[in-house]
């Protein structure tokens, strides 16, 4: 999971140019006219368009129309999707700018907002209210709030409102959900073998193991082009937090953690967490963590990944790197010099608010409201989600069997699953419960083996029995946790990626705790806290 945090004050300046924008606009920016559609059903007799707009991967088709997903939806309703689509990585930008240019759209797919938009483009009245909305035009969504209830309290914000459509994507609960842990450690098996190494079981071992990886070239090419160690600093997947674990608490991409007595935690400020630091700059300075670690971006990653250069590396699925195959095993959690095991379980989950957001400009709301509910029909929600079938023009995520009335992952064929799904599916608001397993839809492979080697070797190891929840809260509370995490976590990350290369961390230390404090950190534990005891109490 990548997460983006914002400043109060940039989040402010982009809602405020949606809110304050009028007129003008192109085709696929402006609103639909009104229709004096009511009693909608679907597919209608004359067909209508409506004008949204989304996000979509560098490699899917710059129109979303092109999908397969959305050509059948069309078929099915009636209703053509006009789309102003912008490319993932410079979504949030352009979104803000070009609604800001022209007149809102009728509604915003794939939207990315956070808590603090969601309630600050409410209270403006840029974005609408949908509770009662859901209530009367939206029967495949309530269904989905009847059978899992906790939803519709985590979709609803502090003022009572429903504000956006969310995306729901379950995979096992608790300890044995499939976000538990995200940057998952791939070691190279093929090198360990060939070097007669076993599977490093403490920190200590791991070192050893990374310098014969280094010195004994294990590749065999006479060249010393091996990379030990790698990651993306701070990228959450591809992070190296898991390695934290051994050392205490441990760390996740948002630094929080909760004791099994209830205690918030900003596990960056821990002395497990210095320890951790100690020994990541022990291995750098044997050079044993790759040097492009601190600035390189993902597709550099991937690329010497591919060319199976990496003795460690960490990321969501091996598949997505180095291929399905044996070549890298799942490295298992490791003792740290306490000799205690602890894997960290990461504050993700199967839950994103945002989703999608219809705007008060729109004119066409039952019809509007009537089509998004398209998207949580069962069947639907697994291909939004992975991909779809039939599609004759490349490969497919599924094959319908029409007797079960059942969706069934076809096997990968060696294709990164990521990349695979990004090219089809779309994203949207959707919701997939673990019912659906084995009645709409079969596990994806690659999934259910996740889940397996998780619950085989990494479970057993996570001490918290809870994680942090994602609490909506309130505006004021919102600005305060935004304007703080902005140079916190900044601060944070930086000293961090520093201390691994300098070796100051224990000499430093004291000043930074205290410049934690001067930054906020007692202010943010306490409403961290706060709204997890409500949470606990409601």
């Amino acid at each position: 999971m990548r997460k983006t945090i914002y400043s109060a004050t940039a989040l402010a300046l982009s809602v405020s140019m949606i809110a304050g924008c009028s007129g003008g606009g192109d085709k696929g920016s402006a609103a639909s006219k009104s229709y004096d559609l009511t009693n909608v059903s679907f597919p209608l007799q004359e067909k209508v368009t409506l004008n949204f707009m989304t996000q979509s991967s560098p490699l899917a088709p710059t129109d979303p129309n092109q999908k397969l997903i959305y050509k059948r939806l069309e078929e099915k309703t009636g209703v053509h999707v006009n789309w102003k689509n912008f490319t993932s990585d410079s979504f949030v930008e352009k979104r803000n700018l070009a609604v800001a240019s022209g007149d809102l759209p009728d509604a915003i797919l794939d939207a990315a907002y956070s808590d603090y938009d969601l309630l600050k483009l409410g209270t403006d009245k840029t974005i609408i209210p949908l509770e009662d909305i859901i209530t009367k035009y939206m029967p495949n969504l309530q269904k989905v709030l009847e059978e899992a209830p906790e939803y519709k309290a985590m979709m609803t914000a502090p003022d009572g409102h429903i504000y956006s459509f969310p995306w729901i994507e379950e995979l096992g609960a608790g300890k044995e959900s499939i976000h538990s842990v995200n940057d998952i450690p791939w070691i190279n098996m093929e090198w360990l073998n060939k070097l007669g190494l076993k599977m490093p079981t403490t920190t200590e071992e791991l070192k050893n193991v990374l310098l014969a990886f280094k010195k004994d070239d294990p590749n065999g090419n006479g060249q010393a082009d091996e990379i030990p160690l790698s990651v993306v600093m701070n990228n959450g997947n591809e992070d190296l937090n898991f390695l934290f674990g051994a050392f205490g608490l441990g760390d996740n991409g948002d630094h929080t953690v909760v004791t099994n007595d209830g205690k918030v935690v900003f596990t960056a400020d821990q002395d497990g967490y210095k320890d951790a630091i100690n020994y990541l700059h022990e291995l750098y300075a044997l050079d044993l963590i790759d040097e492009e670690s601190f600035e390189q971006d993902y597709n550099t990653f991937l690329a010497k990944g591919q060319d199976e250069r990496y003795g460690l590396y960490f990321t969501w699925d091996k598949a997505n790197i180095t291929g399905n195959n044996d070549k890298y095993d799942l490295m298992q959690p490791l003792a740290g010099p306490s000799g205690e095991v602890n894997v960290t379980r990461t504050n993700n989950y199967g839950f994103d608010r945002g989703r999608m957001v219809i705007t008060s400009a729109n004119k066409n709301v039952e019809l509007t409201a009537k089509w998004i509910d398209q998207l949580y029909e069962p069947l639907q929600s697994v291909q939004e989600n992975w991909g779809t079938y039939g599609d004759e023009t490349q490969q497919n995520i599924f094959k319908f069997d029409e007797a079960k009335g059942m969706l069934e992952h076809l096997p990968l064929e060696g294709a990164a699953p990521a990349e695979l799904r990004q090219k089809t599916n779309i994203g949207g608001p959707l919701a997939i419960l673990d019912e659906y397993y084995g009645k709409y839809t079969t596990k994806p492979d690659d999934a259910a083996w996740r889940l397996n080697i998780m619950k085989e070797k990494l479970v057993p190891y996570m001490k918290a029995e809870n994680n942090y929840p994602k609490i909506f809260f309130s505006l004021e509370d919102q600005k305060q946790l935004s304007t703080i995490e902005t140079d916190l976590f900044a601060y944070v990350n930086r000293k961090r990626a520093e201390w691994m290369k300098t070796g100051k961390v224990n000499e430093e230390w004291a000043d930074y705790l205290k410049e934690l404090n001067r930054l906020g950190l007692d202010k943010w534990l306490q409403i961290k806290q706060a709204g997890y005891d409500n949470y606990i109490k409601s």
